[in-house]
C-alpha cells in the first residue's frame, strides 16, 4: 500500500490577464531544487491567453494544478488557495515575476531548523533586466526568532508577502487571510500586518531568492482606480488589533505604519485623486491625534513632519506644497 504525505511547500499564484510574463514565471517554480512541492495556479477569470497557458504548462509538470474560477480579486483568490493547499507550508508568487531556483529549499529548512511559522527573506527589484537585493533584513537579525513586540522594525518593511513562507496550518487555525474586496489593491497590507502581530514564530534571513518585477506597466501597484482601498486595508488591521487585545501593545507601531502607507499612496495618485485621498488620510490622522495615538518616536524624522505638516497646514496649501515635493521626486527618479 502506497501512503501518500502531504507536500512540504505549497506555491499559490494568482493569475489574472499575466499572458507576458506568465511562461517565466511557471518556469521558475518548476525548476525548484525542492521537488516536493505542490503548484496551485488560481485563474481568477483571466480574458487573455492565461488559462491556455497554463493547461499547456500543466501538461508538462505534473505537480501544477489549475484552478479556474470567476473573477472575485486578489484576495478571494488566496484565501480558496490557502484552504486548498496541502503543503505544510504556504508560498505566494505573483504570475510577473520569478524565483530562483534554491528558494523553497532553503527557506523550508530554516522554518523547520526553528519551527517557525513564517519565514521572511529579502528579495530582488527586477527592472529592464537588472537586479538590484532590497535589504529589508540584515545579516544580524538573522539566525534567532524574532519578538515582534520588542523589534517592531519588522513592521516597518514592504509587506512582500511572496518573499517567504507560512506554516498552513498555523494560518487556518488563527483565521488569518485576505479581504475579500473585488477588484481592491494593497491586499497583502492587512494580511502581513495580521500575521506579523499575531504572536507567530518568526525567523529572517538576509538572503534573497525572489525577483519581484518593478518594469510591468499594468502592474496593479501603478493604478489609480479605487484610491481608498489602502484605507480599507488599515481599516481591517485596527478592527484585528482591537479584537485581539493586541491595539496598546502594536497602536502606535500601526498609526506611523498606515501614514508610510498613505504617504506612498499620495505620490502616485493623480492631482483630482489627490486632493480627495488627502483630506479622507487628513481626517484620520486629526482622529487618531486626539486619541494621543501619534508618537513621534515611532515615526522616521522625514514622516514626522509631513505628517505635522498635513495636520497643521490648511489642506489647500498642503496640496500645492506636495504637488511641487511629489514633481521633484519623480525628476530625481
Amino acid at each position: 500500500m502506497v501512503i501518500e504525505k502531504n507536500p512540504r511547500v505549497t506555491i499559490l499564484v494568482p493569475v489574472y490577464n499575466a499572458e507576458e510574463y506568465l511562461l517565466e514565471c511557471l518556469k521558475s517554480l518548476s525548476n525548484q531544487i525542492l521537488d516536493d512541492l505542490e503548484i496551485i495556479c488560481l485563474n481568477d477569470g483571466s480574458t487573455d491567453s492565461s488559462l491556455d497557458m497554463l493547461k499547456d504548462f500543466a501538461k508538462k509538470e505534473p505537480r501544477l494544478k489549475i484552478v479556474n474560477k470567476k473573477n472575485t480579486g486578489y484576495g478571494d483568490t488566496l484565501n480558496k488557495g490557502i484552504k486548498l493547499a496541502s503543503g505544510e507550508y504556504i508560498g505566494i508568487v505573483e504570475p510577473d515575476d520569478f524565483i530562483d531556483p534554491e528558494m523553497y529549499i532553503e527557506l523550508f529548512a530554516l522554518a523547520k531548523k526553528y519551527d517557525a511559522d513564517i519565514v521572511k527573506s529579502n528579495y530582488f527589484e527586477y527592472r529592464n533586466g537588472n537586479n538590484t537585493i532590497h535589504e529589508s533584513f540584515f545579516p544580524d537579525e538573522t539566525g534567532f526568532l524574532v519578538d515582534a513586540v520588542e523589534d517592531t522594525k519588522i513592521f516597518y518593511q514592504n509587506p512582500a508577502i511572496w518573499s517567504g513562507i507560512y506554516r498552513r496550518e498555523y494560518l487556518i487555525d488563527q483565521k488569518l487571510g485576505f479581504l475579500n474586496t473585488p477588484g481592491a489593491s494593497y491586499q497583502d497590507a492587512s494580511f502581513n500586518f495580521k500575521v506579523l502581530a499575531s504572536g507567530a514564530k518568526i525567523i529572517l534571513t538576509d538572503k534573497p531568492y525572489y525577483h519581484y518585477r518593478k518594469d510591468n506597466a499594468n502592474s496593479s501597484v501603478k493604478s489609480n482606480d479605487k484610491i481608498f482601498a489602502v484605507n480599507t486595508e488599515y481599516e481591517e488591521i485596527e478592527r484585528y488589533l482591537k479584537e485581539k487585545g493586541k491595539w496598546e501593545t502594536f497602536g502606535y507601531v500601526f498609526e506611523a505604519v498606515k501614514f508610510a502607507a498613505y504617504h506612498w499612496n499620495m505620490l502616485r495618485l493623480n492631482d483630482k485623486d489627490l486632493e480627495k485621498f488627502l483630506l479622507r488620510m487628513r481626517a484620520e490622522f486629526h482622529d487618531a491625534d486626539n486619541k494621543d495615538m501619534l508618537k513621534k518616536q515611532y515615526f522616521p524624522k522625514n514622516h514626522w513632519r509631513a505628517l505635522r505638516t498635513i495636520l497643521d497646514l490648511p489642506p489647500k496649501v498642503f496640496i500645492a506644497v506636495f504637488k511641487t515635493y511629489r514633481r521633484k521626486k519623480k525628476q530625481n527618479l
